[in-house]
């Protein structure tokens, strides 16, 4: 419900934007590849979970032609697979996929009309969460670990580039949370400390 009400509010302030501030502030779609691990204490063998992401994003002049004001939403896929000895408890290998609902708010620099580098925070509701596990001796050893073991809101730091070209736009950003995200204790037998990362490749068209 929270999202939903985020939703409407950034796009009533998008279609203002767009009828005040059409000759200064762009707005468009993006989306594209995500590369997402989770750094988990004495665990050295993790691969990245590859998934996608996809937002509305428009920009606000501060210093016209210069730097700008970035809000944006988005949807983006999050997680790891990770390889585990715990003595007497587990061996073996669980897959961790965490869904995201993010509101990132980005300072953009502006060099010339092609390049813009962007840097901020993100904020993040937690939509889907679930975790698959496989037992070294083959068996398939779930472990029970749904959405209400993990926070339901992240937040991080957030930095990137977008190239344009006319209304095309390619761009890459990465993301590092600050929030632990196990919520429970037998979360964190798995993920300690744990946050998320994430690298993006992404592609968008302005409007």
């Amino acid at each position: 419900m929270k999202f939903k009400i985020v939703i409407m509010a950034f796009i009533v302030a998008l279609g203002l934007l767009q009828k005040t501030q059409a000759q200064t502030a762009k707005s468009g779609i993006r989306g594209g590849l995500n590369a997402s691990n989770l750094y988990i204490k004495d665990v050295s063998d993790r691969n990245p979970r590859y998934g996608f992401n996809v937002g509305l994003f428009t920009q606000v002049p501060l210093i016209k032609g210069v730097l700008y004001f970035q809000p944006e939403i988005a949807y983006s896929t999050k997680g790891t697979t990770a390889h585990y000895n715990i003595l007497n408890t587990f061996q073996g290998e669980t897959t961790f996929k965490l869904d995201y609902a993010e509101v990132p708010l980005l300072l953009t620099y502006k060099i010339g009309n092609v390049i813009d580098i962007h840097a901020g925070a993100y904020g993040g509701f937690l939509v889907n969460a679930s975790s698959k596990s496989k037992a070294d001796n083959g068996n398939a050893s779930e472990i029970l670990l749904n959405k209400d073991n993990y926070k339901s809101f992240d937040y991080g730091l957030t930095a990137g580039l977008s190239l344009y070209f006319g209304k095309l736009m390619v761009g890459t950003r990465y993301s590092y949370g600050l929030q632990k995200i196990a919520n429970s204790e037998s979360a964190k037998i798995f993920l300690g400390d744990s946050k998320n990362s994430v690298g993006q490749l992404n592609i968008g068209f302005t409007f």
